[in-house]
């Protein structure tokens, strides 16, 4: 099995890359895309840092897909809050993702709805869920499992977290998640996405994210590690 792993930024994939076994690098659209093995595991990795937002999530998916033939895709990275249940530390484990900055609703359709689409709700792969849902807890970190919300935004207002909650009801938000889960749906290939979280999505956010990204990075990348080596 081929395995993607796809981080927004350079710190989202470091401590994953320090433990690979890179055999070459080939860079594609300006990413360089690691190709290797992590001990214990007898499965191909690709892993990439795909940049910002989610064009950058999406275009760096296609690659590993038509370029690379990963079996499977796993996103690494940090997020904020929006379920009051979720605090600084926690690991949410995608159910599902939407895009809950795309709104076409002055058409007919609801925010959220990608028109074409049968679906605009893009579920993860349970055995995926389940297997990090376990690596979590034996980290000794809490686990929730539940949907993320992406847009190319960083939350940082009440408001805006507010109507997200609102309105599709995630666990928390981050810019990549969704076009990596839309792109993997539609080339039906199995995905999961890992967040680990780096501030409440509300005022004074970006001070949090700042304090505390490198270390929920780490967290979430040694949380795949340790999941490719029981796929």
């Amino acid at each position: 099995m081929t395995i993607g792993i796809i981080g927004a930024m350079e710190a989202e994939i470091t401590n994953i890359l320090e433990d690979m076994t890179v055999l070459t690098t080939k860079n594609v659209i300006g990413l360089d895309f690691y190709i290797g093995s992590l001990k214990g595991s007898s499965h191909s990795i690709v892993l990439v840092r795909s940049g910002i937002g989610k064009v950058n999530a999406a275009l760096c998916t296609q690659v590993l897909v038509d370029l690379f033939a990963v079996d499977t895709v796993i996103n690494t990275g940090v997020a904020g809050a929006i379920s009051p249940d979720v605090k600084i530390g926690d690991i949410v484990i995608s159910s599902d993702a939407v895009q809950h900055d795309f709104d076409i609703s002055a058409v007919g359709d609801e925010p959220g709805v990608i028109s074409g689409l049968e679906t605009s709700i893009f579920p993860s792969d349970n055995s995926l869920v389940s297997v990090a849902y376990d690596v979590v807890k034996e980290l000794g970190h809490n686990a929730y499992v539940g949907r993320i919300a992406s847009g190319d935004q960083f939350i940082s207002d009440p408001d805006a977290k507010e109507k997200i909650s609102w309105m599709f009801r995630p666990l928390c938000c981050e810019m990549e998640g969704a076009a990596i889960a839309h792109a993997c749906y539609l080339n039906r290939i199995p995905f999961v996405i890992i967040r680990a979280i780096s501030d409440n999505a509300e005022e004074g956010s970006d001070i949090n994210y700042e304090r505390f990204f490198r270390e929920c990075a780490v967290t979430a990348g040694r949380i795949v590690k340790n999941m490719v080596t029981r796929l």
